[in-house]
């Protein structure tokens, strides 16, 4: 499997950990990277996560790696996703509306996503998530996570 394929798929583990945590003001990601074993993740949030908060989302990304739990992937009808998930399937960057069938992400009870990446079949395939670095843009309320896999 390919560095790209693990990196991208670490990005879903890395929202779903961040919105276990810090709850769904935090579902509206703003941007997103990878490059290589690195990748980057910016979703909005009103506030600056305390360092307690950050150290938990390391644990959840670490507890989801080691659960090494199924991803399911979906194409389905925008409706049957909307009706499925809501906008929960959607980012800050919007899908065209003339796109019509799309491909869901779903990791259950963690991270749905429109989608059309590679992924893993799971997530212990991804290997280690490490975060190393989180900055916190009050003027944008936008918290960005950097990570690498190993």
């Amino acid at each position: 499997m390919n560095i790209e394929t693990k990196t991208h798929t670490a990005l879903h583990i890395v929202k779903g950990a961040i919105v276990k945590v810090l709850g769904p003001e935090a579902k509206w990601s703003t941007s997103a990277s990878i490059d290589g074993a690195h990748g980057r993740i910016a979703v909005e949030y009103p506030r600056k996560p305390t360092d307690q908060q950050l150290e938990e989302i390391q644990q959840k990304v670490n507890q989801k790696i080691t659960e090494d739990a199924e991803i399911e992937t979906y194409t389905m009808t925008r409706k049957e996703a909307e009706e499925r998930w809501g906008d929960w399937i959607y980012d800050k960057f919007p899908l065209p509306e003339s796109i019509q069938t799309v491909t869901i992400f779903h990791l259950p009870d963690w991270n749905v996503n429109a989608c059309i990446k590679k992924h893993t079949r799971t997530t212990g395939e991804v290997g280690k998530i490490h975060i190393t670095k989180t900055r916190y843009r009050n003027s944008k309320q936008v918290l960005e996570v950097s990570y690498d896999i190993e």
